[in-house]
Parts: structure tokens; C-alpha cells; sequence
């Protein structure tokens, strides 16, 4: 830029921070447009530019991949340094070395160096994380790790939400904030603006949490198969007839006809196999915000509003205040969300303020010394000019142009005597001169030759004598030559 401007002759100056240059007011715009039309100013980084310098021959594969890459990180530089907050950037890419023999592919990462205003603002850090993960082919946005000059990391590690310790404080502060408006929100109507003072502490845990739970309901039975098995059995038995003997041969032997003996049986068996499924549910809850610990609260009470509330108190006897304060202890509990599981704590006293909340009472109108007293320096300053002004205009001034309006009649006196000198050197008859001198017409002629040009003076004497002047000269040529 510099050099741009002192080719174009346009004078200009640096800034102490030698972030700004300076030109005179008149040539602003012209600095401007002369710096645009030669793209300045503009970052060292370069973008796909480089390919403009590289010719077709002579590079490798490896030297148009690094080529691109350098391309690529200056492109993604460049629009990083457009978002807001962002004074510079830097950009590192790591592409994937794409192997022959390798099992797994490894994966494309990025680091980004910025420079915030202010020094610790972490709010553009997702977008450049996302920005830079969109804008190489094949990057996740946890493998992009995005840091801040003074070495904060702003965001990092595989999970997109990972907090620095940084913004868990800010985050803190805002929570504490929060709290402490509510309550005073709260207690502002009922004791008054400057009658309580409140102080909380909260902590919080920013713990990326996922719970799975599966619940069964025994109550809530589906069937889910159903056999049924049934069997029927019949059976009968009959005796065979008596085989024959000799006792059948012997006389008076009855032989008895009975029939055969015969059994029957039945049997029936049935069985049922039924499969019930138990009802289930599967709750999964991923926690990737924040929770409070706990929280500590504690609350100051002008004592004297809390007496004045509790009204007069007659033979001098102390004023009950512990119904107010666990009234106010309630309230406080209420606005800033208490939780005794956790183990909040709240604890609410009654002091004497040193300095008890007045209203405010008008200001009063400054009266003419005030002012006077108020502008002292002002006034003091400007007598101070006015009197080395006039000093100045006095001593300095004045003697000048006295000298320069007493010049010119010197002069005019000066050379009113020369032209007599002269005619005498000259020889002029004293009759003629007195007749020149008595011709008044003649000497304001001369008087006005004389002040306009000497030159013209010592013309209208050779004019007169030219034979005289010459002799003169040559007497003053003879005198210079033999001195």
C-alpha cells in the first residue's frame, strides 16, 4: 500500500498500532479508489490464484496436490476473515493419504487459527467449524479443531457441543445473572430499590449424559403363541375260552359254561401350551444441554425497612423480624427455583445498612459563579492568547510595517540628492542647476523617474551629457585599474 500511494505522489503517514494508514482529507477518495483498482489491501494468503502462476509442464502429482490444498486453505481463510469478530485467520488441512494397502481410510482434518474482537469470543466457532467441514470433500465436523491466538481452544474433540472452560464460565454468569434479576424483580416492590443487596452462586454441569431404560409391565400381557394337545385312548380285554383237560373226561364232573371274562378302558388327556410376551418400553434420553448442581443464595435486608414495615414498637421492645425474613426467605426460594435435593442453599439476614437508599433529590440549577468557576481554565486559555496576540502584533508587527512604509522616502530622498551630486560630477553650470532645481515641473518629473527606476534616472543624466558621462566612466575604469 505504501508504495502504491508513493507512486501515485500522494503523501501519507502510519498509524502508532501500524494498523491504518493515513492520507490528507482531500485525496481520501482518491487513495481509495487508486488502492481498490490494485486490490489492495489484501492478505498474504492466496487462493486458487496460485494456478494462475503455474504452467502446465514440469509438476508432479504431488505438486499439484499441495498446490490445491495451499489453494484451499486460502480460499477458507478469506471467508472466514468476512464473519463478524474475526480480525484474521489461518487455515491448516490434513487430506487423507489414499493408500493402496490400507484397511481403513483415513479421515481429512482441519485446524483454524483466529483472531476475535473481542479476544475471547467463542460465538463464530461452530460456523467455522461447519464452514470448513462443508468445504472439504469428505470432513466431518468433529475433525475440525478451532483455536484463538492467546492458545483458548474454542472448539474441539469429537463431539460438537465440548465447552472450553471458558464458555461453562460464561455460561455461569449468565445463569447467576438470570437468578439475581428474578429476584430482584421480587423483592424490588416490597422493600424498595436500595433496601436489599443479593449475591448468587451458581454451578453447573455441562456433561454430555445418555440414559437407555427399559421398562416391563407384568399388568399388560400380549400372547404370543398358542398349542393345544389332545389325546383319546379306548381299550377292551376278553378272557380266552378254558384250554381242555383230563378233568373234563371225568363223570359227574359239572362242567361249567361261563363266559369269557371281558374289560374295557378309556382315557382322554388334552394339554395347552400358551406363550405371553411381557410388555416393554425402551426410553433413550441424551442430555447434551446443561443442569445445576446447586446454587447458593444470599440475601442482605435493611434492617431499618424491615422495621418500618413491622410498624412502632412502644417501650423501647425489639421488633419481631423473623416472620419478614422467612417471608422474604420464601420469596427468594421461589424466584430463584430452590431445590433442596440438590443442595441449594439460601440464606436471607437483616443488617443496618451504612449507607441507607435515599431517593435521589433534584439537581440544582449552576448559578453565574459556578459557571465562571467551571470555565475558569477555558477563560485563563484564552486571555493567555489574547494577550501574547497582542504583545506580538505590538513589539513584532508594528516595528515592521513602520520600517516598510519609512522605506520608500529614504529611497526618494536618496535619489533626489544623487541626480545633484551627479550634474555637479558632471560639470553642469551651477545655473543650470539651480534652474533645474527651481523648475518644479521638472523636479516632480524627475522625483517620479527616480522612484520608479533608478535606471531611468541615470538615462535621462546621460541624456543631458553624454560626452561628460563618458569621461566619468572612464576615469572610474582608469581608478579600478590602477588600484
Amino acid at each position: 500500500m505504501g508504495v502504491a500511494l508513493k507512486d501515485a505522489g500522494i503523501p501519507f503517514d502510519v498509524s502508532a498500532d501500524g494498523t491504518s494508514v493515513l492520507v490528507s482529507y482531500g485525496q481520501t477518495a482518491q487513495a481509495r479508489m487508486l488502492l481498490a483498482e490494485k486490490g489492495l489491501p489484501q492478505s498474504g494468503k492466496a487462493g486458487y490464484e496460485l494456478f494462475n502462476d503455474l504452467g502446465s509442464l514440469g509438476l508432479t502429482s504431488f505438486m499439484q496436490d499441495i498446490t490445491r490444498v495451499r489453494a484451499l486453505e486460502g480460499e477458507i481463510a478469506r471467508t472466514i476473515q468476512t464473519l463478524k469478530g474475526v480480525k484474521a485467520a489461518r487455515v491448516h488441512i490434513v487430506m487423507p493419504d489414499p493408500g493402496s494397502f490400507r484397511r481403513e481410510q483415513q479421515p481429512a482434518s482441519a485446524s483454524v487459527v483466529v483472531r476475535t474482537e473481542p479476544a475471547n469470543d467463542a460465538s463464530t466457532a461452530p460456523a467455522i467449524r461447519q464452514l470448513v467441514a462443508a468445504a472439504i470433500p469428505g470432513m466431518k465436523p468433529e475433525k475440525v479443531t478451532v483455536l484463538n491466538t492467546d492458545g483458548t481452544v474454542l472448539l474441539a474433540g469429537d463431539d460438537a457441543t465440548t465447552a472450553p472452560a471458558g464458555r461453562l464460565t460464561s455460561l455461569e454468569q449468565t445463569v447467576t445473572r438470570e437468578i439475581q434479576d428474578n429476584v430482584r424483580r421480587t423483592l424490588t416492590p416490597y422493600l424498595g430499590p436500595n433496601n436489599f443487596e443479593i449475591s448468587v452462586v451458581a454451578r453447573l454441569n455441562t456433561d454430555k449424559t445418555k440414559t437407555d431404560e427399559t421398562i416391563f409391565n407384568p399388568d399388560q400381557k400380549v400372547e404370543r403363541s398358542l398349542r393345544t394337545i389332545k389325546e383319546s385312548e379306548s381299550s377292551q380285554n376278553r378272557a380266552p375260552q378254558k384250554p381242555t383237560t383230563a378233568q373234563q373226561n371225568l363223570p359227574d364232573q359239572r362242567v361249567r359254561s361261563e363266559g369269557t371274562d371281558a374289560s374295557s378302558s378309556e382315557s382322554q388327556r388334552r394339554e395347552e401350551l400358551s406363550n405371553f410376551e411381557i410388555s416393554s418400553k425402551t426410553v433413550q434420553t441424551v442430555s447434551d444441554g446443561y443442569s445445576v448442581k446447586n446454587l447458593s443464595v444470599a440475601v442482605l435486608v435493611n434492617r431499618s425497612r424491615l422495621e418500618a414495615l413491622a410498624g412502632s414498637v412502644k417501650d423501647g421492645a425489639k421488633v419481631d423480624l423473623e416472620p419478614q425474613i422467612s417471608e422474604i426467605e420464601q420469596l427468594v426460594a421461589s424466584a430463584a427455583g430452590f431445590n433442596k435435593g440438590r443442595g441449594d442453599q439460601i440464606k436471607v439476614a437483616a443488617v443496618s445498612f451504612i449507607d441507607e437508599g435515599q431517593p435521589l433529590a433534584p439537581t440544582p440549577a449552576l448559578g453565574v459563579g459556578d459557571v465562571l468557576m467551571r470555565q475558569s481554565g477555558t477563560l485563563i486559555n484564552a486571555a493567555t492568547i489574547l494577550i501574547v496576540g497582542c504583545l506580538l502584533i505590538w513589539f513584532g508587527l508594528r516595528p515592521a510595517v513602520n520600517a516598510i512604509l519609512a522605506r520608500p522616502s529614504e529611497v526618494g530622498t536618496e535619489l533626489a540628492v544623487a541626480p545633484m551630486d551627479l550634474a555637479a560630477a558632471l560639470g553642469v553650470p551651477q545655473a543650470e542647476q539651480v534652474g533645474a532645481s527651481s523648475d518644479p515641473s521638472l523636479i516632480e518629473d524627475l522625483n517620479e523617474h527616480v522612484a520608479r527606476s533608478p535606471i531611468r534616472k541615470l538615462e535621462q543624466l546621460v541624456e543631458l551629457d553624454e560626452e561628460q558621462v563618458a569621461n566619468i566612466l572612464k576615469q572610474w575604469l582608469t581608478r579600478d585599474e590602477a588600484a
